[in-house]
């Protein structure tokens, strides 16, 4: 912003606030006035001015100078200090001041509606009435305008909250057991038909239709014993879409009224789903099998219970730590970087802004969850060592093609604890320094010299709903991948 624009916002708002101060001025003289019984006339007649000019002083539509201040403070037997009193001196008065300051605010002005003149003939409910909807209309607008920091301070306390469980929600687990008990489900996948059952004997029946809302998975109508779903997914389980919807119903959740509960809600709902269609029991017996044989593999818990990646690698930060002793971390992560989706509690680092948030931030380029996007062979797992700050961890990586992009999804754990999985012996081994912006933040000397001021790039906005703009950047590109393109890509000839 130029040096001349802000001189003339502050003058702006320093013109408002006077405006202000004469309207609150200007009515605390008509209420003396008034109280006095006298009319605009014998005011004027006092101070030898014209009716109108008493007028345009009551209406604020006049800034006085402290030498006519003085004298209609004399004419009206009062001080300086008790027409400059800012408590007002009727109820009347506090409602039209407190209507001009809105009209004069930013809020109205954005509106684009008409100001309202301030008559005797407006009711004093009238005014309050103008003066909640205008209070409402700005809360909405601070909620909005807030909305990024709150959702990821929300977020950061739910991971906290997450990795003091080791991300196992006991009740909830409990819950699976006795809503898979009424269809009689005695281990193994939950099917569609087993879903379905679970459904009709909660008292819903199913209704798949084309014409569903995109802003949402599904809907419950409580009134009619109805959950509808869209006939096409995009790519989501069926089974998951409908479980959640169960789950919001079984855990009796109402409408959030904050990101905080929004997001617990989220992760409830999406917990309750996963321990239904991979059961507990079934899972930890598979899992502990599995472990004795040093054979652990995300693919192979995706196969066994057929639900997808995603949910295989997340239920397995469920069951891992509180079953199997072993801690883990998880990533889900966009082909530019970004991490959509983390969990830890094997201590290792990740990126975060300054609230504390991971989610909106670039993950190390260095890292399996990156690493893997380079790979020629997207359908084989991926699994790479990775030597950090905080150690040596080994990870599991596998590229996820979805409706919302291409995402990597990862588990990981530390290197001791990496002799349990299949994959452990990769010869795959990369360092990362990061947060170190030398380690893959910075672009090397020589791009940079040859690069900078000559590459202008266009950036795609984030529309994550938790994202933050990326540690080290304003508008979250990767420099370094820019100016290894732009060098990859130069003509032979150019210098």
């Amino acid at each position: 912003m130029s040096q001349v624009k802000q001189v003339l916002q502050v003058h702006q708002v320093e013109s408002d606030e006077d405006a202000s101060m004469a309207f609150a001025i200007g009515r605390r003289i008509r209420d003396r006035r008034v109280a006095q019984g006298l009319t605009v006339t014998d005011l004027a007649q006092r101070l030898g001015r014209a009716p109108s000019q008493v007028s345009l002083v009551e209406n604020g539509r006049k800034e006085l100078k402290l030498s006519e201040l003085r004298q209609i403070a004399t004419a009206l037997a009062t001080s300086v200090e008790v027409l400059m009193n800012a408590e007002p001196p009727s109820r009347r008065a506090a409602l039209e001041i407190a209507l001009d300051r809105a009209q004069r605010g930013s809020v109205f002005a954005s509106l684009h509606v008409p100001s309202l003149a301030i008559r005797k003939s407006l009711s004093d409910d009238a005014i309050a009435t103008i003066l909640a909807l205008h209070d409402e209309i700005q809360r909405l607008h601070q909620e909005r305008a807030a909305t990024p920091e709150i959702a990821r301070r929300a977020n950061t306390a739910l991971r906290l909250d997450q990795r003091n469980r080791n991300n196992y929600f006991a009740h909830l687990e409990e819950i699976a057991k006795d809503l898979l008990a009424l269809i009689d489900h005695h281990g193994g996948p939950l099917s569609q038909r087993g879903a379905s059952d679970l459904a009709k004997h909660l008292g819903f029946s199913l209704h798949y239709v084309g014409d569903f809302p995109k802003s949402t998975r599904s809907i419950t109508d409580h009134r009619n014993g109805r959950i509808y779903l869209p006939v096409n997914l995009r790519g989501i389980d069926p089974r998951s879409a409908l479980l959640q919807a169960l789950a919001l119903h079984v855990l009796e959740m109402k409408e959030p009224q904050d990101y905080e509960e929004l997001l617990f809600q989220r992760v409830e709902t999406n917990y309750l789903a996963a321990a239904l269609l991979i059961p507990e029991a079934s899972a930890v017996e598979y899992l502990s099998v599995a472990k004795n044989a040093r054979e652990l593999s995300v693919e192979d818990l995706r196969d066994t219970f057929a639900v997808p990646y995603e949910t295989a690698a997340h239920r397995f930060t469920n069951l891992a730590t509180q079953h199997l002793d072993i801690p883990v971390h998880f990533l889900k992560v966009h082909d530019s970087g970004v991490i959509s989706k983390a969990y830890e509690n094997d201590n290792v680092v990740f990126p975060t802004d300054a609230l504390g948030s991971v989610e909106g931030q670039i993950v190390c380029r260095w890292w399996a969850a990156r690493q893997v996007f380079s790979m020629e062979d997207q359908l084989t797992p991926y699994h790479q060592y990775s030597d950090k700050p905080a150690g040596t961890y080994w990870c599991t990586s596998s590229i996820q093609n979805t409706p919302s992009g291409v995402f990597s999804v990862s588990l990981g754990t530390t290197f001791e604890d990496a002799r349990w999985f299949r994959g452990r012996d990769t010869k795959k081994r990369f360092k990362s320094t990061c947060p170190d912006e030398r380690c893959c933040r910075r672009p090397s000397d020589a791009l940079a010299s040859r690069w900078d001021g000559m590459a202008l790039p266009s950036a795609q906005l984030n529309s994550s709903l938790l994202a933050a703009i990326p540690t080290g950047t304003f508008t979250g590109i990767d420099r370094v991948g820019i100016y290894d393109f732009l060098e990859t890509h130069a003509p032979a000839s150019a210098e």
